[in-house]
């Protein structure tokens, strides 16, 4: 595992910058530019190698439904942009990237095909259509008779989690959670963790809704909500185990248990969700479900090669996800 110096060389910073943008301190005063550099530098380190292939001439188009600055607060999506992009290279494609803040400068002009990381609405995904036929979707499936997809089992995901902590007997369990909205506001976006969560302690007869925390995918947002939490449950009433929908609200949740000095994981278990490259790094290390993102990137360009070579029958492909247990819960 590439370690912090490693990440600190090669992006040419120090060592406690590389860690306090890790861990997300809001005291740090740096750059977004330098965060960046940092973060995909972890992320890129995080990949494997490989030999690169045969070069294929081509052009294409990849749309990421956030802009950079929102990158950079749920590096879910960096993770797999970055991913996208390294399969290019070994491809020897060439990438024209747009993000949401650029969506209107994306054409037609000689691209063969686009790869759309995110959520889109219907009225966005009809845009997209009036640029090319070939387009792959990844993190979601918005018509599985008419797009490929990549897309992650999340129901899946969440309960792998909730499995987990009831096998280790804890009763009272949290969520720290997020929710989105498309990018032109038609409407907000059900999150499967969420509903998972409410449904999986319904069905048990242990109504869980008074533990549920729900703002947005950020570390900031996981600091906020679990300081509410610990407000509103104080002492032992607060849950023995929290589920995160995602590593950087998880990583936010671990500064406010640290920093109201509630020990992980000897009184609260936590477990996020992606696995990206800072869940290894932060104090306690992160236990989370790693999201295969490499090879969802790497799938997504395979997938639209196969579509641009005439491929008509519609794929939706689901990732499978692993749990890794590390030092935030037992």
């Amino acid at each position: 595992m590439a370690t912090i110096k490693d990440i600190a060389h090669i992006a040419g910073v120090s060592i406690a910058t590389v860690s306090r943008v890790l861990n997300y301190d809001t005291t740090l005063s740096v750059s977004d530019e330098t965060k960046k550099r940092i973060f995909e530098v972890a992320e890129e380190l995080s990949y494997k190698k490989k030999t690169a292939r045969k070069q294929e001439a081509g052009k294409i188009a990849l749309l990421q439904w956030y802009t950079e600055k929102e990158e950079l607060d749920d590096l879910y999506y960096m993770s797999i942009r970055l991913g996208v992009e390294n399969q290019c290279r070994q491809h020897g494609i060439q990438v024209d990237k747009y993000f949401q803040d650029n969506y209107g400068d994306l054409k037609e002009d000689d691209i063969q095909g686009l790869i759309a990381i995110g959520k889109f609405s219907r009225k966005q995904v009809n845009d997209l259509v009036k640029i090319t036929k070939n387009i792959v979707f990844v993190d979601t499936s918005p018509d599985e008779d008419m797009f490929d997809s990549i897309v992650i089992d999340f129901e899946r995901a969440t309960k792998k989690v909730l499995d987990y902590f009831i096998q280790k007997g804890h009763e009272r369990i949290g969520y720290i959670g997020g929710r989105e909205v498309f990018k032109d506001k038609t409407s907000f976006i059900e999150d499967p963790r969420e509903l998972t969560f409410k449904r999986f302690f319904s069905e048990k007869g242990m109504p869980n809704e008074d533990y549920m925390y729900v703002g947005n995918f950020t570390a900031d947002d996981g600091h906020a909500l679990m300081k509410k939490a610990i407000h509103e449950h104080p002492g032992d009433q607060l849950p023995t185990a929290f589920f995160a929908g995602n590593d950087s609200l998880a990583v936010g949740a671990l500064r406010a248990l640290l920093e109201e000095g509630i020990s992980v994981p000897d009184r609260v278990n936590i477990i996020g969700v992606n696995d990206i490259s800072i869940s290894k790094y932060v104090f306690p290390s992160l236990s989370t479900v790693k999201v295969y993102t490499e090879i969802m990137g790497e799938t997504a360009v395979d997938t639209l090669l196969e579509r641009i070579a005439g491929r008509k029958t519609v794929k939706k492909i689901i990732i499978a996800t692993e749990l890794i247990i590390r030092n935030s819960s037992f």
